[in-house]
């Protein structure tokens, strides 16, 4: 197997985009289409060509370069069955548990319902990395626009089950204002105290915090922390599930 080779790049004002490139079968895939220009821009720097395009989840920032790229490029467009007539140009729909390959890499799907009711990831569990769009970010997650606390929750708990190692490559670079509330979460956490510090670093050199990872998260990423007794105190749920403990942070975070 090829490896998978990832070319991360900024679209509009705080998006991500993500070509991914198998050599062996020469497949390149765009990882949602935020911004067509800055994705073209990429395919020339790699001498890339455009054969797929996996799309997360229907918001514009998303999806809105969909039709273009692929009347320009022919691309197969892959998508979430459940916002399929919300999809732009889909060929192929995808939910929960369905696995296709993308050159010699097995994909996973893992339906991460919440900020939008058919949010997927893309789990590429050989190359130990996974693409969430909105469904989780550095020490974040996305907002609650269409489906309830329980199901992102839920969503959450699914990409945690993934290897500590997994590489995740999020959609936005939020990081360091999600590093600010998440300090009014948790101060006493050490290893947020240190992350905090390498996220201000970064960003004063006008670097990304993206990709993450599945054990950074863990660690450090409120909303993922339930277990947490710092904070189950302070978000005065100690004892509660993890469902509420999930939704009041992420009640706390709408109005940070």
């Amino acid at each position: 197997m090829s490896k998978l080779l990832v070319h991360q790049f900024p679209c509009l004002s705080d998006n991500y985009g993500y070509l991914i490139h198998d050599p062996e079968a020469d497949t390149t895939a765009a990882i949602d289409t935020p911004e067509t220009g800055p994705i073209e821009a990429a395919l020339r720097l790699k001498g890339w060509q455009l054969t797929h395009i996996l799309n997360t989840h229907h918001h514009a920032d998303h999806a809105g370069g969909n039709l273009e790229l692929q009347d320009k490029y022919g691309c197969t467009i892959i998508g979430p069955r459940d916002e399929a007539d919300r999809i732009p140009g889909i060929d192929k729909e995808v939910g929960d548990g369905d696995t296709f390959l993308f050159g010699s890499h097995e994909v996973r799907v893992i339906g991460v319902p919440g900020h939008t009711l058919g949010h997927i990831a893309f789990y590429f569990e050989e190359a130990e990395v996974a693409f969430v769009g909105d469904a989780l970010f550095a020490l974040g997650c996305g907002r609650v626009f269409e489906g309830t606390p329980a199901q992102m929750w839920s969503s959450l708990e699914k990409l945690m089950a993934l290897p500590d190692e997994t590489k995740v490559y999020c959609a936005h670079e939020y990081t360091q204002a999600n590093a600010q509330f998440a300090m009014t979460i948790e101060p006493g956490n050490p290893d947020l105290v240190t992350r905090v510090k390498e996220i201000e670093a970064l960003r004063a050199k006008g670097k990304p915090t993206v990709p993450t990872s599945i054990g950074l998260e863990r660690r450090t990423n409120p909303f993922v922390r339930p277990d947490s007794v710092e904070i189950q105190a302070l978000v005065g749920h100690a004892g509660s599930d993890a469902t509420a403990i999930f939704t009041e942070v992420r009640h706390r975070k709408d109005n940070f």
